[in-house]
């Protein structure tokens, strides 16, 4: 019987339009078909065998669980996952993929024997709209093909296959040369059947494409197999049709295991995609930056004072938020969740973000695009009225409206690159306002985001807690990095929100603005803040220590190179979404800046 692994047991597989996790026993837990964001066809990750797996592994007794790979690795740098077996009978090796697609997506799954004779199993249960439809399976002219309403997921392979208790089989066994392929392709079901799987030449194709892909990355420093891991992870969590990008592939991964800090993160987060567009555009991939900068002018439209925080990866703009009370949650952390309420908040710092990344992207040669600076120039317009309105923030707080001091310096941020965009002859606008619209914010966020009793910069206008946002004040350039203030909050930010691990909260979850994000129970450190701590202490002149942080983060990672959103001090495990782009973001960023001053052991 197989229950879901701990975060850090899955491998990531994907084709750029949805992706998988694979367990270290060869299950799949999770997989949405077509894209990221449609319901799952596998959901045991967040409930049981009964919402839908597919197992593929040495054969075990039935009331004993599925024996863990030996060893596993991504082929080179690509997302093809190759697992090992070593049984008394022999040796066995499983490749997981998902091919780059123009039609149907694909998950295939290769057998290979190594040594000795293996018997093996592939026990596959698909169970459509998150594990709570049981599909109509039956053979079509020797396919066998599972139907629910509008989707039709067809299994193909040469093994001889049978049905029970609602799950289909395929006993088998392998031999050193033999290499046996099993896959699953989707497809709407009032169409035609897919084309029948060329496994091979699609693994043959997958290699190639990623490693001509990897072949683009301009960076070569000594973290370099950490930093193309993350831009493999960053690639895969791209909607190739569209160039949106997806936060993390998964929804309702705990932030804290047992809580109900659940939450859907398979859609475009503009301040996520923004932050994964400056380091793709820093490491050479102009293209992926150019593909996501026409997802946000189309997704924006026309309607820059309807700027949300986040939207479909096709653009859409209506993600309700709702619970699927039949799935329990991962380790019972329930409420299981679909769409994201958060979707309409108001987060001012969106506006920098955005900006910063168009700036970013004019600065590093991208093409010219008209429109592009237009929008810079309404993003500032609507700045120009709003700026000193409270709002939500960077963590979506569910708590009353604040004067966040974060989403404070964004705004100035925003301004201060359209100003720089304004001074190169790209665009027109009122310089002089403008000038004096910066001055205003950054004296504002100084008076009164600023204490001077304790020498730090605080959470919000009034409040004597910290966050973890503040660490960004030196890295956007509102306050130079040896500035008393800055060196200030980095001490007490040390002091005040550190792990007993050295690792970063966000913002204190007790204490004098316990409930400031309007929910139950704690959350772990996150990840992205212990990065930013990194960065500041490099900048601040102690890189020594900034190093030492890093390759302790590194060593977070699981044995894949990848990263959930947080990491649990308590428990000594990952939590949270995963992948996570907005971990493995700055890592890279990190990587870069602790390269550029030599700040690296060995």
């Amino acid at each position: 019987m197989h229950v879901a692994g701990r975060i850090e047991d899955y491998a990531l597989i994907g084709d750029m339009q949805t992706a998988a996790l694979v367990c270290r026993d060869g299950t799949v837990d999770w997989l949405c078909l077509p894209r990221f964001d449609s319901h799952a066809v596998f959901a045991g990750l967040l409930g049981t065998e009964e919402h839908g797996f597919w197992r593929l592994g040495p054969a075990h007794a039935a009331d004993a669980e599925p024996p863990t790979a030996a060893r596993r690795s991504y082929r080179g740098d690509s997302l093809i996952l190759e697992s090992e077996w070593d049984t008394p009978r022999g040796t066995v090796r499983v490749t997981d993929f998902m091919p780059p697609r123009d039609g149907a997506p694909q998950l295939i799954r290769i057998v290979e024997g190594v040594t000795g004779r293996v018997p093996m199993r592939s026990a596959l249960r698909m169970r459509f709209s998150y594990g709570r439809v049981v599909p109509w399976v039956h053979k079509h002219e020797g396919r066998t093909v599972a139907v629910a309403g509008p989707d039709s997921v067809w299994f193909d392979t040469a093994c001889e296959t049978y049905g029970k208790a609602l799950t289909t089989y395929a006993d088998f066994t392998v031999a050193p040369g033999d290499r046996i392929a099993f896959t699953i392709s989707w497809e709407p079901s009032h169409k035609k059947p897919p084309a029948l799987p060329e496994p091979e030449q699609a693994l043959e194709a997958t290699e190639e494409f990623w490693r001509d892909w990897v072949e683009q990355c301009t960076y070569h420093g000594p973290y370099r197999e950490a930093v193309v891991r993350s831009l493999i992870t960053l690639k895969a969590l791209t909607y190739a049709p569209t160039g949106g990008i997806v936060a993390a592939p998964t929804t309702s991964l705990p932030e804290e295991i047992g809580g109900v800090r659940n939450w859907d993160y398979r859609y475009t987060w503009l301040r996520d995609a923004a932050i994964t567009l400056s380091s793709l555009l820093r490491t050479g991939y102009r293209e992926e930056a150019r593909a996501w900068r026409e997802w946000l002018l189309r997704a924006v439209a026309g309607d820059p004072e309807n700027l949300q925080i986040m939207y479909g990866i096709a653009g859409e703009r209506e993600l309700g938020e709702a619970e699927l009370d039949w799935l329990p949650g991962y380790e019972n952390s329930g409420p299981v969740r679909v769409g994201n309420g958060a979707a309409h908040q108001l987060q001012l710092d969106v506006y920098g973000e955005v900006t910063e990344a168009l700036h970013l992207a004019h600065m590093t040669g991208l093409s010219r695009n008209d429109y592009a600076s237009l929008l810079q120039l309404k993003l500032i317009r609507y700045l120009e009225n709003h700026w000193d309105q409270p709002d939500e923030g960077i963590w979506e707080v569910r708590g009353p409206r604040r004067h966040f001091v974060h989403s404070k310096v964004m705004a100035w941020v925003a301004v201060d690159r359209t100003i720089k965009l304004i001074e190169s002859g790209d665009a027109d606008g009122p310089l002089e306002k403008w000038r004096e619209l910066r001055d205003d914010i950054h004296r504002d966020v100084c008076e009164k985001g600023y204490d001077k009793e304790r020498n730090t910069f605080t959470q919000s206008y009034g409040s004597r807690e910290l966050d973890a946002s503040l660490l960004l004040i030196p890295q956007m350039g509102f306050l130079p990095p040896d500035d008393k203030r800055v060196i200030g909050t980095i001490e007490a930010i040390q002091r005040e929100l550190s792990t007993p691990d050295g690792f970063i909260l966000r913002y204190p979850t007790t204490g004098e603005d316990a409930g400031v994000d309007g929910l139950e129970g704690d959350e772990g450190a996150f990840l992205a803040c212990s990065f930013w701590m990194a960065d500041d202490l490099a900048m601040i002149g102690r890189v020594d220590e900034a190093r030492k942080l890093f390759e302790r983060l590194l060593a977070l990672r699981n044995d894949l190179g990848l990263l959930a959103e947080e990491w649990d001090p308590r428990l000594q495990r990952q939590v949270g979404n995963f992948p996570q782009a907005f971990s493995h973001v700055p890592l890279i960023d990190t990587a870069l800046r602790l390269t550029a001053s030599g700040a690296y052991g060995g």
